[in-house]
């Protein structure tokens, strides 16, 4: 009698797949990240194409009604090639506009609502792990899912907004400031630059008030104590290390003006953070402001700006403005003309003003006419351009800190072309760097010094110095 005890092994069932589509802002650009973990996690795998997903996911913008059209058709398509989504972010806190347009998708939920889409991904694809199979622990870096390239990352530090600034609805959308708890954005921050991240770019709807709602509340990290503001996350994100033993880019986003900014300004200056900060203006006209009730618009801008240009001259300041606000004159567009002028900002965004669904701003009288919009949109983009080939011409012959994103295929000659930037320029909204000759050892994510060579109106071209 044979007693061999024959086992066949079950057959691990094959691992479902979710594709995502994200669009938007970097804050939903993280929440995707987020989802996308936590579905690693209970055993998914990420599909590259639609053809390969089990269920895509959608996650939405909601904020202007072109963003909401993007929306709609980035869904549409996604059930075209695939057939079964599921609807997340901004938008859809509007379902039934999401439904209407797309009654075939599975389920909607709204911004930041993580539990609820990865409960609407098991119901539409549920895991198919074996129950041995999720005895054993999910190996996947302690960093997560990334969305950007391995060099640099997003670190989102609140979620919602206290104010009601007239054209806005994200209060509505995303609700009021929650911020995350100091002690938690640092540990998050030191396993992104442990895995590799060199330039950690720091967002929410309002930096500057972060912490206001915890009251600040202070934590304990590495043996001292740290407040939940903006200055003391500041001043321990500049402390962090890559495994070089360098410090990572450290670039604030979405920061209001308010007085204790000018705090963070000598940490530029003394290298623990990047000179760079992303400040949402949107105007410079009293009366414009006023109009769009934006907070701290009663601050004496121009005087800041020439102080902190005193204690740090390499601050780089980016900023975007509306054109064409109901109620906004030539003499206001003048003003805030006049004002760039002087500003002369180092990046500038603009945008023709765009009525929202549920913004107060729909309601306030004189609306501008599109023709005059798009007039006063081309003559602020001229403006802006010039000041920026200025100010970038000036940069001709210095030799500036560059972090690559790209290197190319070689050429016929064989030679490396690549593409960075300077820590002027924030990645998707700002400028390049772009270099001829590159040694073949560089890869992507390295920080190399440049020497200037050329400039035009947004970008910079060079060479990695000694490299000639």
């Amino acid at each position: 009698m044979d007693n061999t005890l024959n086992i066949h092994p079950a057959k691990v069932p094959d691992t479902k797949k979710i594709g995502m589509v994200s669009l938007g802002c970097p804050k939903a650009l993280v929440d995707s990240e987020r989802i996308l973990t936590r579905l690693r996690s209970d055993g998914y795998a990420m599909s590259a194409d639609y053809a390969g997903a089990d269920v895509v996911l959608v996650n939405t913008c909601g904020f202007l009604d072109s963003a909401k059209e993007e929306s709609l058709a980035a869904i549409g398509e996604a059930i075209a090639e695939n057939g079964r989504v599921i609807v997340t972010g901004c938008m859809g806190e509007d379902a039934a506009a999401i439904r209407a347009a797309h009654p075939a998708v599975l389920a909607v939920t709204g911004a930041h609502q993580y539990e609820q889409v990865v409960e609407a991904v098991h119901a539409a694809a549920p895991p198919t792990q074996g129950p041995y199979v999720d005895l054993i622990p999910q190996l996947f870096d302690e960093a997560g899912v990334k969305l950007t390239p391995r060099h640099y990352s997003y670190l989102k530090i609140s979620e919602g907004c206290n104010h009601s600034c007239a054209f806005c609805i994200i209060p509505d959308l995303r609700g009021k400031l929650v911020s995350r708890r100091v002690d938690a954005v640092l540990r998050e921050a030191e396993k992104l630059v442990a895995a590799g991240t060199k330039e950690l770019l720091v967002i929410s709807q309002d930096t500057s008030a972060y912490g206001v709602d915890i009251r600040h509340q202070p934590r304990e990290w590495h043996g001292r104590e740290v407040r939940a503001h903006m200055t003391d996350l500041a001043r321990e994100l500049g402390l962090l290390r890559t495994d070089d033993g360098t410090p990572p880019w450290i670039r604030l986003h979405y920061v209001y003006p308010y007085p204790h900014v000018d705090a963070v300004i000598p940490l530029m200056a003394e290298g623990l953070i990047t000179p760079y900060l992303d400040i949402p203006f949107q105007h410079a006209s009293p009366s414009v402001l006023r109009a769009m009730k934006r907070p701290a618009n009663e601050a004496k801008v121009l005087e800041r700006l020439k102080g902190w240009r005193e204690i740090c001259p390499e601050i780089a300041i980016r900023s975007s403005f509306v054109v064409g606000f109901p109620g906004e004159t030539e003499d206001d567009f003048a003003y805030l003309v006049d004002w760039l002028e002087e500003a002369r900002l180092d990046r500038v965004g603009a945008f023709r003003f765009e009525a929202v669904e549920g913004a107060a701003a729909n309601d306030l009288p004189n609306p501008v006419p599109e023709e005059v919009k798009e007039e006063r949109f081309a003559r602020l983009m001229e403006v802006t351009a010039r000041i920026s080939a200025e100010k970038l011409a000036a940069k001709i012959g210095r030799t500036l800190p560059v972090i690559l994103d790209e290197v190319g295929e070689p050429d016929e000659d064989g030679d490396l072309g690549a593409t960075g930037r300077s820590q002027a320029d924030a990645p998707e909204i700002d400028g390049h760097v772009f270099l001829r000759d590159v040694p073949a050892h560089v890869r992507a994510g390295d920080i190399v010094q440049v020497e200037v060579e050329d400039a035009d109106e947004h970008d910079l071209f060079g060479v990695i110095a000694g490299s000639d």
